[in-house]
């Protein structure tokens, strides 16, 4: 057992500390070996939901000879993607230098320095399809790096010059927020991309797998697209149905699975991401004829399956699953209710991340509060507070992630101080209670320097620093909201609640920074546009005072779209305005009644205590 991934704080490094090859988490101590042996490194990425990574583990990594070779000429780190995302994303855009196929696994191949001059994803153990045996490439990378040095030198310059140009170049500085006649154009354009046969976006005819892109969802699903290009939010509503009625809807535990390998939604990939879910349950939530039912199962999901027990929620559920003595690709997916019950369910990872936690707890508090699902706010608290707990230094300083309760030394990156921020103002908003949204204040706070620059706390990995290596700083979204737009949608909501007009600057210095590409390509900056949708339409906030929390009065509130809907105490609104949240500043009951502040277009109306008084 390899002690150096059996104390991990990843399930996927844990589940390779017994593979025969002598591995290394990501650190400078595996480049120092290196360096001291002058042998490559190969740096294996993967996440443990990822079926080829099992594959790749099973056919090479658990193979005695195959490791001796690795042992025997290169120094071999194993990363869990999840946890270091900034790796993954270094190496992926080095990786993009050889290979049109990238995914994970991810393959690359370094010097000691840690720059990268070889990539590929899965190898097999035997020539396959084109591809060659990965004891091939091992055989070739070791043979180039000591017959021919000077190239691969030359190879990995080339690289890391081509990664620093991207990296370096400065977004726009002088563009504008868009307003709402662009904003419907970003759209139209986007409605224009959906399978007018199947729903969702792609090409019927395709080949290519189809993904939820919950992000892009959510952007049509805004007030500015609803009321201004109502044809193109109907694309978000049809897509939706379209999801929840095909196979990539578990219909038993509820949630859906991470993409399916055909255009009608059928032959889903069958690992469940709380990233997908925790995005897909604010997207049922707003969706205009969402049956109620899959808004639940989503949030029971959440609840019943990825939340651990210290609180916090798991990364994802595993694709496979032990099936009568054998490995199941999807097989317990395929089982009813009946079937389901006496088998042993795929496995969670559970590493809890903090921004996905973040995304997570906002869901579930919005969810929650509209629907009056306490339970759902409370497993947000508990979320909220664990993460608050492990993931967080003595120092203050928000961390990556932590797996049973032990934290990751992995640095969180912008994405994770702006979506959890995100997350707590929302929960904040469902509670009442102060303490989350200064607690989300000072996280944006700590990536926005004085002048108004956006930072990462901590500046970054400190490998990756030190040798010189990362990936550009990349608004487009993956399979969740970048690092550019969760804050800025983390800073929007502060603003939304009274922060001060600093957070709504923070808010559209980053979303017009990256305008020009998110206008281009709005499929790929769908939760940049979300925000800069709001940005654009003058907002609506409602306030209502009452110790029962049961009133009529806030009933009807919770019935309004809104950018915020607040229900809190007399003694709950003194302390948001004594915290600095100027939304909550002289509301307090009239009369002794439940009362109702109703600002719109930046212009407060006259408080009401009458539930007939609070308009739609």
């Amino acid at each position: 057992m390899n002690p150096r991934l059996a104390e991990a704080s990843s399930p996927y490094l844990r589940a390779h500390a017994g593979n025969p090859v002598a591995w290394f988490p990501w650190g400078e101590e595996a480049f120092a070996e290196a360096r001291r042996r002058d042998v490559p490194v190969m740096v294996s990425i993967g996440y443990s939901t990822c079926h080829w990574c099992h594959v790749m583990a099973r056919e090479s990594f658990e193979d005695a000879v195959t490791a001796a070779e690795l042992d025997a000429g290169f120094v071999s780190i194993k990363v869990d993607r999840e946890e270091h995302p900034e790796v993954d994303a270094a190496y992926m855009a080095a990786a993009a230098a050889f290979t049109p196929s990238l995914g994970w696994p991810l393959t690359v191949f370094a010097t000691p320095e840690g720059r990268p001059f070889y990539a590929g994803t899965y190898f097999p153990p035997q020539p396959r399809a084109g591809m060659p045996a990965f004891r091939q490439v091992l055989a070739a990378v070791y043979e180039a790096w000591t017959e021919r040095r000077d190239q691969i030198d030359e190879t990995a310059d080339a690289v890391a010059g081509a990664l620093a140009e991207v990296r370096d170049s400065a977004p726009t500085a002088d563009a504008a927020v868009p307003a709402a006649d662009d904003l419907s154009g970003a759209a139209r354009a986007l409605a224009a991309r959906e399978d007018p046969r199947f729903g969702g976006f792609g090409d019927p005819a395709s080949p290519a797998p189809k993904f939820p892109v919950a992000t892009a969802l959510r952007f049509l699903q805004t007030r500015v697209v609803r009321e201004h290009a109502p044809e193109a939010s109907a694309v978000a509503d049809r897509a939706l149905a379209a999801m929840a009625g095909s196979p990539l809807r578990d219909p038993v535990e509820g949630g859906f699975f991470r993409y399916a390998t055909r255009p009608d939604w059928t032959v889903p990939h069958y690992e469940r991401m709380l990233t997908d879910n925790a995005q897909l349950l604010d997207v049922s939530l707003d969706a205009a004829s969402a049956p109620r039912e899959v808004v639940r199962g989503i949030a029971g999901f959440l609840v019943d399956v990825l939340q651990r027990p210290g609180g916090g929620f798991g990364a994802a559920q595993d694709s496979e699953s032990w099936i009568d003595g054998a490995r199941s690709e999807g097989g317990y997916y395929a089982k009813d209710a009946a079937e389901r019950a006496p088998l042993e369910p795929p496995a969670v990872d559970g590493k809890v991340v903090s921004g996905w936690n973040g995304l997570a707890i906002g869901a579930l508090a919005r969810a929650g509060a509209q629907l009056g699902e306490e339970r759902w706010i409370e497993a947000a608290r508990w979320a909220a507070d664990a993460v608050l707990e492990v993931n967080v230094t003595a120092d203050g300083r928000l961390l990556r992630a932590s797996l049973d309760e032990i934290p990751s030394r992995a640095h969180a990156t912008l994405a994770d101080h702006g979506q959890l921020a995100a997350g707590l103002a929302a929960l904040a908003v469902a509670t009442g209670e102060v303490a989350y949204a200064v607690r989300a204040r000072e996280l944006v706070d700590a990536c926005v320097t004085p002048d108004g620059r956006v930072v990462v706390p901590g500046g970054g990995d400190p490998v990756l620093l030190q040798q010189g290596i990362g990936a550009p700083d990349a608004a487009s979204d993956a399979d969740e909201p970048s690092g550019p737009a969760s804050l800025a949608d983390a800073a929007a909501a502060l603003w939304l609640l009274g922060a001060g007009d600093a957070y709504r600057a923070t808010a559209e210095r980053l979303v017009a920074a990256h305008a020009a590409a998110a206008m281009a390509q709005p499929l790929a900056y769908g939760a940049l546009l979300r925000v800069a949708a709001g940005l654009a339409d003058p907002p609506r906030q409602v306030v209502v005072v009452t110790p029962d929390a049961g009133a009529e009065l806030a009933a009807v509130a919770r019935g309004i779209r809104a950018d915020v809907v607040s229900i809190v105490s007399p003694e709950q609104a003194t302390s948001w305005a004594g915290a600095g949240f100027g939304l909550f500043a002289e509301k307090a009951q009239r009369d002794g009644l439940p009362t109702a502040y109703d600002c719109r277009d930046f212009a407060c109306r006259l408080p009401v205590t009458d539930p007939a008084g609070l308009r739609p």
